[in-house]
This record gives structure tokens, sequence and C-alpha cells, in this order.
């Protein structure tokens, strides 16, 4: 029988499947069809995990190695793909872990140390996000009353405390992680697991309500306002004007590539709360509702590969920092070039 969990890594309250819930106050019969979930899982982690990991370590390099300085947008994206960095470098432990028939091989510290950065990751991305919504939202909306506000070292203190908000918001991870062995099933497991229902379900409440509910009620009130002020603007536009609005734009589309890989996933998290709390119920609804927990997951997974994609199909001042940093390396290269030309120049001499 496969061990498979109920839930995202970060969230689930078991690892069996093979272990029905309780629906309605009767047994589930077990529900075949686990192999695809179990041979797919791995591979696809993985190949989700060099693309993510490659191309965010090239965006943190375009950031952090041009001349320029970044701007307050750019700070809270490059800490966006650090996040983003820190999931993926977590995800192949899992990849492991599903391989192995969810037998958790790398012992209790890395149990609760990955789930901890996939938990951060859920919190943190979207609340970077907010931020970014919010310098749109006065760049662009507010640009005079409110300019003292978008300054940089705002915007890193920001980031630190939504860094120190997404570990706050961890902390049942670190607490309740821990390793059980399933002698019926030979597997020393990782999973979470509360001390009580009650404890479990807010837990669930506070995840739909602090990483969703809150966050894109924010954004979607500061998208509103700025294609609003967007469309004023299109009449008459000015050079500041329209580089803000090509900072925008590339915003708009992280921010609609971010809504369209979790939303499904929290949408799940709604549903699966409401089978707990005994509101739905079914076995056939149980059983699809573990499929789409699964597929919801790596969907919302995969959003960490595309932001940086965006960046360069999208972000048009993004492509002219990374042309900009290649001259950059390239006048450094030839100059080196030159020096060491020199240099053997001058010992051919003396010799």
């Amino acid at each position: 029988m496969t061990l498979v969990p109920t839930s995202i890594p970060d969230l689930s309250t078991t690892v069996l499947y093979g272990y029905q819930n309780q629906t309605n106050g009767t047994q589930c019969p077990e529900h075949d069809g686990w192999e695809w979930l179990t041979t797919s899982q791995p591979v696809y982690i993985l190949i989700l995990t060099v693309l993510g990991v490659v191309l965010n370590i090239f965006v943190l390099m375009v950031f952090c190695l041009h001349k320029k300085p970044c701007t307050v947008a750019e700070i809270y994206l490059s800490n966006l793909a650090a996040a983003d960095l820190v999931l993926l470098s977590c995800l192949p432990f899992w990849a492991v872990n599903v391989a192995n028939n969810f037998n958790w091989p790398f012992g209790l510290f890395l149990c609760k140390f990955v789930n901890l950065g996939i938990k951060m990751n859920v919190y943190s991305s979207i609340y970077f996000l907010v931020l970014v919504s919010i310098d749109r939202y006065l760049a662009l909306v507010h640009p005079l009353s409110h300019g003292r506000m978008r300054r940089p070292k705002y915007a890193k203190l920001g980031c630190l405390l939504m860094w120190g908000f997404g570990l706050f918001m961890s902390v049942p991870t670190i607490i309740f992680r821990k390793l059980k062995y399933f002698p019926e099933y030979d597997v020393n497991a990782c999973f979470l697991e509360y001390p009580n229902h009650t404890l479990e379900m807010l837990c669930d409440r506070m995840l739909i309500i602090f990483s969703f509910v809150i966050p894109i009620s924010i954004i979607s009130f500061c998208t509103f306002k700025i294609i609003q002020t967007l469309k004023v603007q299109r009449v008459q536009r000015n050079s500041a004007e329209k580089t803000e609005q090509k900072a925008t734009t590339l915003i708009l589309a992280v921010l609609l590539a971010f809504l369209i890989c979790w939303l499904p996933f929290h949408l799940v998290t709604v549903l699966d709360l409401l089978l707990r709390a005994e509101v739905l119920g079914g076995c056939h609804f149980s059983n699809v509702l573990d499929i789409l927990n699964q597929i919801s997951t790596y969907l919302a997974f995969f959003n960490s590969v595309l932001n940086p994609i965006l960046y360069v199909i999208v972000g048009k001042n993004f492509r002219k920092k990374v042309g900009e940093l290649f001259k950059q390396w390239s006048i450094k290269r030839r100059a080196t070039m030159e020096s060491t030309s020199s240099q053997l120049s001058t010992l051919k001499t003396v010799k």
C-alpha cells in the first residue's frame, strides 16, 4: 500500500492515503491509482528544482551585480526570487522522500527544516507581492504625497519584516513536525501531527486568512486603483510615467501568474478544511480532493519557476539591465586580457 501525504508537504496532518479519513461517520473504502503520483512527482520536482534554481540565481545576479543600485520594486522582486530559491532548495528532499515511498531518510532536523522552508515561502512570497503592489500603487496613484515612503531603506526594512512574519507563521511546522514509525507500512514518516483537532483547524484557518484572504484583498485593491490610473494616464504620458508603467506591467504579470498558480491550492485547502469540519462529506469527494491536493500543490510550486521567465519576457527594464550587466562583464574581461597582455609584453622586454 502506497504512502502519500494528504496535503502539500508542509501542511499535511497525516501521511497515509491507504488509511482513509472518516467521512460522515463511515470508513471510506481504499482507492487505488496513486502510482502515477509516486512515479511522476520525483521527476517533476527535480526538473522544477533545476530550472528554478538556475533561473532565480540568474535573477539575483542581475539585481545584485549590476552597477546601478536596485529600485524599490527590484528590492521586492529580488527578495521574491530569494524566497522561491529557498522553496526550490527544499524540494529535492521531498522528491527523494516520495521516491522512497515516503520513508523519510534525512532525520528529524531536516524533517522540520525542509518543511519550514516550504511553509515560509507560502507566506513570504505573497507578502513580497503585497509590498510591491503597494509600491506600484504609491508610484502611480499617489506619486507626490507618499514619495518619501518609496525609499530603498524602507523597502529593505519591509522585506526583513516579511521574512520575520513568514518565520513566525511557520512556528507550528517547527513544533509539530515529527518522525513517526508506522509498522504496518514499515516506514519512518515525516509528517505534521497537531496535539488536537481544534489547534489543527485553527492553524488551517490562519493559513487561509493570512496567506490568501488578507494579501489578495490588499493586492486586488491596489491593482484596481493602478489600472484606473493607467487608463487616465494613457492619453498623455511623460518619460517618468512611461518608466513607472513599464515596471508596473511586469508587476501585474507576476501578480496574475501568482494568482493562477496559487488560487487552486487555496481553494482546495478551503474544501479540505470543510471536509475535516464535516461540513462536506462523501468518500468520492474525499478521494477527488486527495488528487486535487497533489495537483494544486505542484501547480503552486511551478510559480517559483515562472517568475524569472516573466522578468525576461515582460520586463523591458530587466532585459535592459541584463544587457548592461553583460556589457559591464565584457568590458572588465577585455580590460583584464589587455592588462595580462601588457604584463606579458613587459616580461618579454625585460628578458
